[in-house]
This record gives C-alpha cells, sequence and structure tokens, in this order.
C-alpha cells in the first residue's frame, strides 16, 4: 500500500517530451488530430503526385506545397475507402517508397498487399526473386499508386505513435494495419 502511495504522489515523467497526461492526450489531443486527418481526407492528394521520384525531390515538395518533410501520419484510400494508416519521421519519403521502390523493406504495404494476393510460404527475400510473387507485387503498387492520400503533421514521436493506432482502429483498417513487433 505504502509504495501505490508514493507513486501516486510522484509527477509524471515526460515520455519523449510529451507533456500531456494521457487522459489529456486521449480526450483532447488524439480527437483533434483526426478532426485535422478528416479535413485532409477530404481532399486527399492522388498517390500519383509521389510517383517517380526516388527521394523527396524539390519538385516533388513543390507539387504537395511544402519546403521540407515533415513527422505525422499518412492514409491511403481507395476511394473514399480508408484502407492503411501508417506513420513516419518523414512522411514524403516514405510515400516516395511505398510508391517507387521495389523492396519489401521500403514497400513493406505493397509486399502484404501482393501476399494477400499470392500466399506463400517463401521467406520474404525468396519471394521478391519469384517472377509470379514480383509480378503481383508490381501489380498491387500499381493498385495503390491508383489510390488516394491524405495526411497530418505530427511532431511529437509518443504522440505520433499512439495516433497511428487511434487512426487505424477509428478508420478500421485491420486489412493491411497489424501492430504485431518482431
Amino acid at each position: 500500500m505504502r509504495t501505490i502511495k508514493i507513486l501516486e504522489a510522484m509527477e509524471p515523467m515526460p515520455i519523449d517530451n510529451c507533456t500531456y497526461t494521457f487522459e489529456e492526450l486521449s480526450r483532447t489531443v488524439l480527437p483533434r488530430l483526426f478532426d485535422e486527418l478528416r479535413r485532409s481526407m477530404a481532399s486527399p492528394l492522388s498517390a500519383s503526385t509521389f510517383v517517380g521520384p526516388k527521394s523527396t525531390t524539390k519538385e516533388l515538395l513543390s507539387r504537395v506545397s511544402r519546403t521540407t518533410d515533415f513527422p505525422g501520419c499518412y492514409v491511403f484510400l481507395e476511394g473514399d475507402n480508408p484502407v492503411y494508416v501508417g506513420i513516419s519521421r518523414s512522411v514524403l519519403k516514405r510515400l516516395v517508397q511505398h510508391l517507387n521502390f521495389d523492396s519489401h523493406y521500403s514497400a513493406s504495404l505493397v509486399y502484404r498487399m501482393a501476399t494477400e494476393d499470392y500466399p506463400h510460404e517463401m521467406k520474404r527475400d525468396q519471394a521478391m526473386r519469384d517472377e509470379q510473387f514480383r509480378e503481383i507485387f508490381f501489380s498491387a503498387q500499381d493498385r495503390l499508386r491508383n489510390m488516394n492520400v491524405a495526411y497530418v503533421e505530427i511532431n511529437n514521436d509518443l504522440e505520433l505513435y499512439v495516433f497511428e493506432v487511434f487512426a487505424a482502429m477509428k478508420l478500421d483498417t485491420d486489412t493491411w494495419n497489424t501492430f504485431r513487433t518482431h
């Protein structure tokens, strides 16, 4: 009992410089960020905006009216249907990777999509060398390129990580979102 009273009296220490309590995050911050994401989803960008470059170029930044890349949360939309929520410390760079790279590391969402269409027992690197799987992989990447994307900037790491789960649950993107750890 004494230990519990001591813990209750202690000031909470901020994690990753997040100064909000969990209650403030869950009641105020996450819903506010979700409203911002919803507004972004109302006028999403075509994913094809990010097709072509292999990095965050000045041209790409100009296309999306930004001067720099940024940390945040993004959502892929098929029509009006949200299908995947992701986060990154460099959102634009991450979108470029999803849409232009042919590696199961960089284009992990595409790999997951392809695996649904072509279930296999191969290890990831073996699958990426398999011609039939690669064909399905590139077909899945084309599907992703035909989607839309919306995003919201989130500068605090803890808020960003908690928001990804919050948004994925609110948007019901369980087909491709998973939070299993290694």
